[in-house]
This record gives C-alpha cells, sequence and structure tokens, in this order.
C-alpha cells in the first residue's frame, strides 16, 4: 500500500515540474516573440532612429529654403538668377547661347 502513495506523488510533482516548465517556456517564448517581446521592441527602436534621421534630414531642408526664401526676399539680383536658372527666362533683347 506505501508503494501506491509514492507513485502518486512522484507523478504529481513531475505533473507540477512539467506545468512549471510549459509556463515558463510560454513566458520566454511571449518574452522574445510576443505583441510586447524582445523582437518587436528591437524593431521599434530601428524604425525610430529612421524617423529621427528624416526628421533631421527634413529639418535641415527646410532650413536651408527658409535661407533660399530670405535671400530672394531681399536680394533682387537674386530672384533674376533664380528665374534664369530655373525657368530659363531672360531679358527682352538678351540672347541665350546653350552649350
Amino acid at each position: 500500500m506505501p508503494r501506491k502513495e509514492k507513485e502518486t506523488l512522484s507523478f504529481k510533482k513531475k505533473l507540477f515540474f512539467g506545468g512549471v516548465t510549459f509556463l515558463f517556456l510560454v513566458l520566454v517564448i511571449a518574452s522574445f516573440f510576443g505583441e510586447r517581446g524582445l523582437l518587436e521592441i528591437y524593431r521599434v527602436q530601428q524604425r525610430k532612429k529612421l524617423l529621427v534621421q528624416e526628421v533631421d534630414r527634413l529639418t535641415s531642408e527646410r532650413d536651408q529654403l527658409l535661407r533660399e526664401i530670405y535671400e530672394l526676399e531681399s536680394n533682387p539680383l537674386a530672384v533674376d538668377q533664380k528665374a534664369r536658372e530655373k525657368l530659363w527666362l531672360m531679358d527682352p533683347g538678351e540672347r541665350v547661347i546653350i552649350k
């Protein structure tokens, strides 16, 4: 009779440790591959770096355009130069030589 109790306890211990091991594995897998897992955190950090770089690029482009606007507003020769370069505009009677 004591032999059956020992086997039963052994089975219960195995079941308990199996359950604990299963839960541990589920937690480990969820921490790596879950919605808020380590892989997702890494992807979000990489996306953040790319977005910060894009914001920096757009900020510098905006600053350059603001400088250009200021130059065009304050310097009439700059307007003439831009019109000739970008729009191919010329004064009446002027000859354009294209290479």
